[in-house]
């Protein structure tokens, strides 16, 4: 038996990278960076402390209310009893049987956000919906928190899925740096985000390749109400929040009225303009969209509008829009709007211009490489048919029965009478807390697999408890990156935590459905047949991989998948031939004007873009809620993940709420200052920081703390998604708007 007092090193890969981990007594004790990483992440250096932090889930734990009464009062305060795992995964099979058999599995909503682990194997979604279906079913969502706007949106405008859109064919770096002379980035593009990809990034070289362009003379112009949205030596126009919609039509009018716009590719390539025309020119409205129209709603000048405008008409430009802009009430509108202006300067197909979505959103984006799939988990066929948009989780509890339109369709909303969770956090990624609080009450019953006490652990009915990447084995893979890891099991599972394919297969043994939901593999052999079969379709592609045996020898490899050839430009096949590579929407061009969308007559998302105002922004600020409050991701964690050990660092809780002198000043808020940050909805800690890099009446405050205790007049950590509003971006899209939102902030 090998010394256990020896220290061992291994790499392991991460939603965030790869990092070397240093293991002593069965505990990760030290982390640092994986040398080919040019700029890696510092988010590994919480690893250590948080995998064994005091807040983790020791023993299945069933809530004592629930135990003892079938109680839902009491979620978010009551106790939890611990309890032996065949007890707990009885209890928890009954309930689903109980439920399956009196409601139908219609009543059941399995939600997950396939975040947990960039494991392939124990990818938590993957895992509950496999079992799920092998049990009969389940509600499930579609989306995603971060761009289900726009994955309903823009498969009207170009006829593509968006995802595919936004990984497969859109410029790589290397061809923005070589084609793209001014580089207009609405939401900037920030390295920090791009710190994390699904599935792990390993070179991190977003903020490298601005400075590369940059260099070369490019000029990139952050739209932003923060500087920081993009690297240091990109200009930055400073913008209201949600008022991108507005500039766009304003450069939209300069271009068409000093006939800078390109007719012949309108002509060519779209459809619809003569429609969205007068309403540009105001004709149908009685508003031309001017500059000076734009200038006030926008807090940008006009005379930089007009200069913008024929910058772009007059060089290789490059729109991108990143994801927080449909994070917000209307958010469809500036992503259909960038195409259109994208479309008037005519350069949609070429190398290094027309629009791109996400750069900097995610690592992966702009990665140039020889598209690899494979190693996913199958998750077989969903009885039930009923999907929900991911953003309405709360409405649904509310509102069972109800009906809700979402693009083109209506629906009525199911009866959940049980939830089951895994590989996510609601009460981090979900808007207005305190609300959903209430509505979480609704059903009988709520089973999470988790390995931390987080708030949707706390107000669920039975936790069993999770293990975390490093107690397991895996293999690291992502489609956006060209690195293969073998993720060894580090450390014993810590205290009696099993990983979701072990609680699965025994809930689906208790089911009667465990030769479904196995196959009669354990987890090693599922893990050998994945990897098998992705060699298999590697040596089909000509790309060489290495055997399971070697890659766990050797830890790693970087697969020989980079694309030295530029990146497939957005559309660049259907620019060469619009007939025979025509798009997949109903006329076969993009839609400037959309009959379908127009169809479905929703006053919030008519037939082509227009400028709506949300219910909150500076547009009309109020004495109780003046402040716009922008809830940007955190630099130190993806999404909540970690959050345990860094609530421990001394000075890094609250969360510091980033605020421009002149607000601050008004409130006599000095750096530093604890504040409370406040509207209708909730409150919640900060701490000051004050910046000149950051519009007059915003104030950002990432994401990312730990939802506190309910009832609590004010959320102690931190949480922005106490603030946030809780409707959905349109009728047509139903994503989340986040970034709608109006805020005070006075000193604590």
């Amino acid at each position: 038996m090998a010394d256990r007092s020896t220290r061992k090193t291994k790499i392991t890969s991460s939603h965030w990278g790869a990092f070397e981990v240093d293991v002593e007594d069965d505990r990760i004790v030290a982390t640092r960076p994986f040398g080919p990483d040019p700029a890696p992440s510092r988010i590994p250096e919480s690893v250590p402390a948080a995998v064994h932090h005091r807040s983790r889930v020791s023993r299945p734990s069933i809530r004592r209310q629930w135990l003892e009464h079938r109680d839902r009062a009491g979620r978010g305060s009551d106790p939890f009893v611990e309890v032996p795992w065949d007890e707990a995964l009885d209890l928890a099979a009954q309930e689903i049987d109980r439920v399956r058999k009196s409601h139908g599995n219609e009543a059941i909503y399995g939600g997950s956000y396939g975040w947990g682990s960039a494991g392939r194997f124990h990818h938590a979604q993957s895992q509950l919906h496999r079992f799920l279906n092998c049990a009969g079913g389940y509600v499930a969502s579609f989306g995603s928190y971060s761009t289900g706007c726009a994955q309903a949106i823009m498969p009207h405008v170009f006829g593509t899925d968006f995802l595919a859109l936004l990984y497969e064919h859109q410029d790589g770096w290397s061809t923005i740096h070589a084609h793209t002379e001014t580089l207009v980035m609405f939401g900037g593009i920030n390295p920090k985000n791009a710190q994390v990809s699904m599935g792990g990034i390993t070179e991190h070289d977003t903020g490298s390749w601005l400075d590369r362009c940059l260099a070369k003379g490019a000029r990139c112009i952050n739209i932003s109400p923060q500087r920081s949205d993009a690297t240091a030596g990109c200009e930055w126009l400073a913008l209201r929040p949600s008022s991108d919609t507005a500039l766009m039509l304003a450069l939209a009018y300069v271009l068409y009225t000093e006939d800078l716009a390109d007719h012949a590719f309108l002509d060519r390539y779209t459809v619809g303009f003569e429609q969205f025309l007068p309403y540009l020119l105001g004709q149908s409205d009685g508003q031309p969209k001017t500059p000076d129209w734009a200038g006030p709603l926008c807090g940008v000048a006009p005379q930089a509008i007009h200069d913008l405008a024929r910058r772009m008409a007059a060089t290789r430009t490059l729109i991108t829009v990143a994801w927080s802009l449909q994070r917000a009430e209307h958010g469809e509108q500036p992503y259909w709007m960038a195409s259109v202006l994208a479309s008037m300067l005519g350069q949609i197909g070429l190398p290094g211009g027309g629009v791109g979505f996400g750069y900097g959103a995610i690592g992966g984006v702009g990665k140039s490489l020889i598209g690899l799939r494979g190693m996913t988990l199958p998750q077989g066929v969903n009885p039930v048919d009923k999907v929900i948009p991911v953003a309405r989780v709360a409405d649904m509890l509310r509102n069972p029965g109800q009906p809700y339109d979402f693009n083109g369709r209506r629906e009525a909303y199911p009866d959940i009478r049980l939830i089951y969770w895994a590989g996510g956090n609601p009460y981090h990624h979900h808007q207005d807390l305190n609300a959903l609080h209430d509505a979480w009450q609704r059903p009988e019953t709520i089973i999470v697999n988790e390995p931390f006490w987080t708030a949707t652990a706390k107000r669920a009915d039975i936790v069993f408890p999770a293990t975390t990447p490093y107690e397991r084995e895996d293999i690291g893979r992502s489609n956006l990156d060209d690195y293969l890891f073998h993720m060894p099991q580090l450390i014993p599972p810590v205290g009696d935590a099993r990983d979701d394919y072990a609680i699965f297969a025994g809930l689906a043994a208790r089911l009667g459905v465990e030769d479904a939901f196995t196959e009669g593999r354990t987890a090693t052999e599922w893990t050998t047949t994945l990897y098998d079969a992705y060699r298999d379709l590697a040596a089909q592609a000509g790309i060489a991989v290495p055997d399971l045996e070697t890659l766990r020898r050797e830890n790693w490899v970087r697969l020989p998948i980079r694309d030295n050839a530029p990146n497939q430009t957005l559309l660049a096949p259907f620019r060469a031939a619009p007939d025979t590579s025509p798009l997949p929407t109903p006329s076969g061009r993009i839609e400037i004007f959309s009959e379908t969308i127009a169809g479905f007559g929703y006053d919030d998302c008519p037939g082509h873009p227009m400028w709506l105002p949300p219910s909150e922004w500076l547009g009309n600020a109020t004495n109780a809620a003046p402040l716009h409050l922008v809830s940007p991701q955190p630099g130190d964690k993806l999404h909540s993940q970690l959050e345990a050990a860094l609530a421990d660092v001394p000075g890094a809780r609250p969360v510091a709420l980033i605020l421009h002198p002149d607000d601050a000043a008004r409130r006599g808020i000095v750096q530093g200052d604890l504040v409370r940050v406040f509207n209708a909805r909730g409150a919640c800690r900060a701490r000051a920081t004050i910046s000149t890099e950051i519009y007059p009446g915003v104030v950002a405050l990432p994401t990312g703390a730990w939802y506190g205790d309910p009832g609590s007049n004010i959320d102690p950590q931190g949480n922005p998604n106490v603030l946030t509003l809780d409707v959905g971006t349109s009728r047509l899209g139903q994503g989340c708007s986040a970034h709608t939102a109006l805020v005070d902030v006075a000193r604590l």
